[in-house]
């Protein structure tokens, strides 16, 4: 790791820590790269998530690191790295400062959205754009959401409504819209400009967790494209693959592994305090001179770093079946397959959920009452996954697994399966 990590996100981008240097052509290099990002964002992620500014100057950190790009096709500058890779990425990011891990996954879904649904040259085109531009994305997608629609206008789309959540589109460039075009039931993705007179930000996310996401409302009026732009779309008429439906277990992966470089990042800070500030207890009758030597302290720090590393170890086999699936030919996709890798994930997120929540929670028991102070911060944990593992309930990812295990049923494609 580098000595990068000894400074702030506005000092980073001042210094230009990367200027100059030759981006990273192996996995591994980038894991080292994303670990200099997290020990940037660590530094002073407690104070940030309190100002909770805009985290313009964040996103930046994410595009001069060359993160952005990770998925982007090397003829266009990009890594060319595989989803096996930007999963661990997430994570690592993610123990710095959960908001920007969760920032960062989904621009990485939303930048791959295009070959889970669109054509060849649609492809193509996005990838080129995003990809030699540095361009970040979010997007204004909420299937709970039936309020944005598509109206026809000549060979034009036009979209108006608003969308309760539209994670990262204020500090985008790009944002994925998705309506229902009227009277129809077909549901139609486009990739627009996040900065225009039709999109209006509500500024409206003061949520208890994931401060920095820019998860708040938007309004869409009269944004258009041409129907040539319609993520899928042939003459009108959508072209449909068993590959699109990857889709939402791409992203709940993606919620899995920032939700333990949560875990990790408050293991981090949590046994740091322990070992620097935590005071040995002076009436268990077992007394010990540092509370380092303690026994239930060191039970409590091995039960919590085995629970994290079992996630780990199931997020990472899990990622690797499923970047296979995301990197094959997509038209060789078949049902089984992609209910075998979807049944996976809805195991890796619910022990990624219980470790994220364990962690957050135990912490305080195992640092001590002058550990809650506010000055310390590790309530920030708790808070980041307490707030988004409530995006879908739990119990109906431990359902799917239970219905598997006993009655050998894949699950069926669904908006949040």
């Amino acid at each position: 790791m580098s000595t990068t990590v000894s400074i702030t996100v506005q000092e980073a981008l001042s210094s230009s820590p990367w200027a100059g240097a030759e981006r990273p052509t192996t996995a591994e290099g980038w894991l080292e790269r994303a670990a200099d990002v997290a020990g940037i964002l660590a530094t002073d992620a407690v104070e940030r998530d309190r100002a909770q500014a805009v985290p313009t100057a964040e996103v930046q950190l994410l595009k001069d690191s060359g993160l952005v790009t990770l998925l982007g096709p090397v003829e266009h500058g990009g890594a060319g790295q595989t989803w096996e890779t930007a999963y661990q990425v997430i994570r690592e990011v993610a123990s710095g400062d959960g908001s920007i891990g969760q920032l960062l996954g989904y621009h990485y879904l939303w930048a791959w959205a295009v070959r889970l649904v669109g054509t060849p040259e649609q492809i193509a085109q996005v990838e080129e754009l995003y990809t030699t531009n540095d361009f970040f994305f979010g997007g204004a997608v909420n299937p709970r959401d039936n309020d944005l629609t598509i109206t026809e206008d000549g060979d034009e789309l036009v979209y108006n409504g608003r969308k309760s959540f539209s994670t990262g589109s204020k500090v985008s460039d790009l944002t994925v819209l998705e309506g229902v075009l009227e009277g129809t039931e077909k549901h139609i993705f486009a990739i627009v400009p996040s900065q225009q007179d039709g999109i209006v930000f509500h500024d409206d996310w003061d949520n208890l967790g994931q401060r920095l996401t820019e998860s708040g409302g938007v309004t869409i009026t009269d944004v258009r494209i041409p129907w040539a732009a319609a993520a899928g779309y042939v003459d009108k008429e959508q072209v449909e693959l068993t590959y699109g439906t990857l889709n939402l277990p791409t992203i709940q992966l993606v919620f899995s592994n920032f939700y333990l470089g949560i875990a990790k990042g408050g293991l981090k800070a949590a046994t740091a305090y322990t070992r620097d500030n935590t005071r040995a207890w002076p009436y268990g009758g077992d007394d010990k001179e540092q509370a380092r030597d303690e026994w239930y302290l060191l039970e409590g720090y091995g039960r919590l770093q085995s629970q994290v590393w079992a996630a780990e170890a199931l997020a990472n086999d899990a990622g690797r079946q499923i970047s296979a699936l995301l990197h094959a030919d997509r038209e060789a996709l078949t049902a089984e397959q992609r209910g075998e890798v979807a049944v996976r994930i809805a195991a890796v997120k619910q022990l990624a959920t219980d470790a994220a929540l364990e962690v957050g929670t135990k912490i305080f028991e195992l640092t001590g009452a002058r550990a809650t102070s506010s000055q310390v911060g590790l309530d920030i944990y708790w808070r980041n996954a307490r707030t988004h593992t409530l995006h879908d309930p739990v119990a109906y990812k431990r359902r799917e697994v239970g219905v598997y295990a006993l009655l050998n049923e894949l699950p069926e494609p669904t908006w949040y399966t």
